[in-house]
């Protein structure tokens, strides 16, 4: 039972000299209307956004450019010889080399329009992640209109969020605050592919953490190592809706290593620390498993950096999974317990007093 009697509500004006605001400190005049403003949520309480991809100097461009465009007139210059000598030998020759350069500049084309689309998603996907935090801080109904109908047009070819993309385009006009839509657009859309991410990572860090305890060369780790962590990154870009070639997957591999060193590097320290230490890998299981369990650790962490960098919307609704969520089957959290030695009771088989 509560001791405060029940308040009857109460129309007043917000000019009213007898209306004032709720400070703390300060004591309210007897009788005056106590007016005590909601709460709003801060830019500052958002999820931190990834960094964005660093910027090549003009010379460096420069640069590529002419020794693209150098290598390119080569390679012309060369096939344009090649075509004229099969000519030159026979005629049949010559329309072959042909055909077949063709063929290759056709192919050039479709790898370098694929590449430049690929480039223009991610840019896309980062754009979507800046406007949506944007949306949220100043509850812009507008913005975060657009960055759904964006998202639902690029969610349109995946099969496993048609329930999703139905009931968010049913509610779509009925959300006023562009924070709340935001929101549900997160949880509606992101929730399914933040499942499957985390598997995809807890899946990866597995397989490495088994592989590197059991290859008896450090060059096949590094290896495995190394292609584990490109084929994560590029599953977790396709599961987003990003569409990286060869050039996407290095600006995006990039993003990712420089987002993890910059904002995650502590957090990863303190918490494979935490995992390792805690669980006592280094008294109980030998080196070579401890460092295949650190090494699937570090491939979690890739894969969690790899998620804030993919993902279209900040974790603003739903929580960003932690290394617990992805790395929990690489270490049993039992105590391990010895086989009993030969003539040793086990402790079900004292008698009781």
């Amino acid at each position: 039972m509560s001791d405060r009697t029940p308040r009857r509500p109460q129309a007043f004006r917000l000019d009213d000299p007898g209306v004032v605001l709720a400070e703390e400190g300060h004591a309210a005049p007897r009788g005056a209307v106590i007016v005590t403003p909601t709460p709003t949520e801060s830019p500052d309480d958002l999820a931190p956004l990834p960094l964005p991809p660093p910027k090549t100097s003009r010379w460096g461009q420069l640069f590529w450019t002419g020794l693209g465009g150098l290598v390119s007139l080569g390679v012309g210059l060369a096939i344009t010889k090649l075509v004229e000598d099969l000519f030159a030998r026979a005629d049949w020759l010559g329309y072959v080399g042909l055909v077949f350069a063709l063929a290759l500049a056709l192919a050039s084309l479709a790898i370098l329009a694929r590449e430049a689309f690929g480039l223009m998603r991610l840019r896309t996907l980062n754009h979507l992640r800046e406007q949506a935090a944007e949306a949220v801080a100043k509850d812009d109904r507008r913005l975060a209109e657009t960055v759904t109908t964006e998202l639902l047009a690029i969610a349109a070819t995946s099969p496993r969020l048609f329930r999703a993309r139905t009931e968010l385009s049913g509610h779509l006009g009925a959300i006023i605050d562009g924070a709340d839509l935001i929101r549900l657009t997160e949880r509606l859309l992101m929730g399914p592919l933040d499942a499957e991410a985390t598997q995809l990572v807890s899946n990866a860090a597995k397989r490495v953490s088994v592989v590197t305890a059991v290859s008896p060369r450090a060059a096949v780790d590094l290896i495995f190592v190394l292609v584990t962590a490109i084929g994560l990154v590029r599953r977790l870009a396709l599961l987003y809706g990003g569409r990286p070639g060869a050039l996407g997957m290095v600006r995006l591999f990039r993003q990712v290593v420089t987002h993890l060193a910059v904002t995650g590097g502590m957090a990863a320290g303190d918490s494979l620390i935490q995992q390792v230490v805690g669980h006592g890998i280094a008294a109980k299981l030998s080196a070579r498993l401890g460092e295949g369990v650190v090494n699937g650790l570090l491939t979690a962490r890739l894969g969690l950096a790899a998620i804030e960098v993919t993902r279209p919307l900040p974790f603003v609704a739903l929580p960003a999974p932690a290394l617990g969520d992805v790395a929990s089957g690489l270490i049993s959290r039992g105590e391990l317990k010895e086989s009993p030695k030969e003539g040793q009771k086990l402790p079900s088989d004292r008698t009781q007093p």
